[in-house]
């Protein structure tokens, strides 16, 4: 079901114009600009796939980074659903497995493939990265910046709450709109933008570096630069539970993209696992959109969200259970309930304590792990910080890992708000323009010292203690 009415954002007037798209033989409604998965959830389609033993798979992540939405698309097999947007006439069918791509299949060759050229090349259009590359230029640097995804903003596009913090840091401004805000400034500043393009691996080349790509799953493109920064975010966590498979658990991320990027009602009751930021405003969110939350659950024995966050839903009736975590869920193509259980102090379910809720959905606000699979590739070395929710790169003051000329930023530095992630991302664009001779040495130390003190000032709160010790574990001296 479409949002025709919302409290934050006009749908009607960010909507596309109407296509035609046909699963498996059935003409569905879309629009332009959105993906194939989200206009099929619209249309009331939840399972997108099944996997070799049969098992129903749907949305979970909306951002590319799993392989639940994977889809045969004009005969083409194992499409990413999630990030390939409509086109008017598109055929889509579930697959069974991974199968086999058509027999007169033709791929794309690498004589044939675009060249880019720029300074710096920045893998990942979110917050980070969009700061990254408007740093960059503002020092002198051209830069090319590529993102997957078919629209700028990483993910600020699905915040439709205020921001904490200073004034110059967005204090008070919804994350749609910073996104707005930082996405023009970045065209602004002559930053190189290439949606849909799909980094797949970064390369020495001499004294530079390669960064390959595919573009629109179609067309091959060459990234040429002296250095890379790479903010590719991170991706939704999964936790243990029977059935967590069901179409209809989704990441708390993919909740927020059906409905505040592209107003579309994800289900009718949710329960919601995880009572950290994440969990407590994505319950207000959904209630913005007309969905009844049953429930916010949490392991931990206190909530992990600000008060004023928690307090705001709790005063509206939403139940928050501490010590509690789901157990199983139930149906069978799709979540039709869910059973959860308070927990003892050796965090086993209690007998007896089960309570079951009629839900369609199971939103996942248990965290994100950092994504590095591109610096990994490149052969940055990795340690694992629980602090900072996984595997990540060392990197020095300055964000640059133990390769020399590649850079890091944001969440795939380790997981914390977007905040940082915009500092990071000012520190990582300067010092990469330093790096290939385009700032001015003293205006750009001077800046990047105004920065430090800007990220050692907002994690100098209690939320920030943990961040500050697994930086300490990570950091280059």
């Amino acid at each position: 079901m479409r949002l025709e009415e919302h409290p934050v954002i006009d749908f009607s007037r960010k909507r596309g114009k109407k296509v035609t798209i046909y699963f498996e033989g059935k003409p569905i409604e879309a629009y332009e600009g959105e993906p194939i998965a989200e206009a099929l959830h619209a249309a009331g389609i939840r399972v997108l796939n099944y996997t070799a033993r049969g098992r129903p798979r749907g949305l979970f992540c909306a951002i590319g980074k799993c392989s639940s939405c994977l889809m045969k698309v004009n005969g083409i097999p194992n499409v990413r659903t999630c990030i390939t947007l409509v086109e008017d006439g598109m055929k889509v069918e579930r697959q069974h497995g991974l199968e086999p791509l058509p027999k007169d299949y033709r791929p794309p060759e690498w004589k044939d493939a675009e060249r880019v050229e720029a300074d710096v090349i920045v893998i990942g259009g979110g917050p980070a990265g969009l700061m990254a590359g408007i740093k960059a230029a503002e020092h002198g640097a051209t830069v090319a910046l590529l993102d997957e995804n078919p629209v700028l903003g990483g993910q600020l596009v699905k915040q439709t709450h205020k921001f904490f913090g200073k004034r110059e840091q967005f204090a008070g401004v919804r994350g749609i709109k910073i996104a707005e805000i930082i996405a023009e400034e970045a065209k602004n500043r002559g930053v190189d933008i290439h949606l849909e393009t799909s980094a797949v691996g970064i390369f020495p080349e001499g004294e530079g570096k390669l960064v390959t790509a595919v573009k629109k799953n179609k067309k091959l493109v060459e990234f040429h630069g002296k250095a890379v920064i790479v903010a590719t975010g991170a991706m939704e966590k999964m936790i243990p539970f029977e059935n967590n498979d069901l179409p209809g658990v989704y990441g708390a991320g993919a909740i927020q993209t059906l409905m505040n990027t592209y107003g579309i009602q994800p289900g009718k009751r949710v329960l919601i696992v995880g009572a950290g930021n994440v969990g407590v405003i994505l319950a207000y969110q959904l209630l913005q959109a007309g969905v009844k939350v049953v429930a916010v659950v949490e392991a931990m024995p206190k909530v992990g969200a600000y008060f004023v966050h928690a307090a705001k839903i709790r005063r509206l009736g939403i139940p928050i259970y501490t010590r509690h975590t789901i157990l199983r869920a139930e149906g069978k193509e799709k979540v039709e309930r869910a059973v959860i259980a308070q927990l003892d102090d050796k965090w086993k379910p209690i007998p007896g304590t089960e309570k079951t809720y009629d839900v369609d959905i199971v939103a996942l606000a248990v965290g994100l792990r950092p994504s590095i699979e591109l610096l990994h590739q490149a052969g940055a070395q990795a340690i694992f910080v629980r602090e900072l929710s996984g595997y990540v790169v060392r990197h020095d003051s300055r964000m640059e890992t133990t390769i020399r000329g590649i850079f890091v930023a944001g969440d795939s530095s380790g997981i914390e708000e977007a905040t940082t992630a915009m500092l990071e991302g000012k520190l990582a664009g300067i010092a990469a323009a330093l790096f290939v001779g385009k700032a001015n040495v003293k205006n750009a130390m001077e800046e990047m010292e105004k920065v430090r003190k800007d990220l050692d000032e907002f994690r100098s709160g209690p939320f920030g203690q943990r961040t500050k010790i697994g930086e300490e574990k990570v950091m280059i001296k």
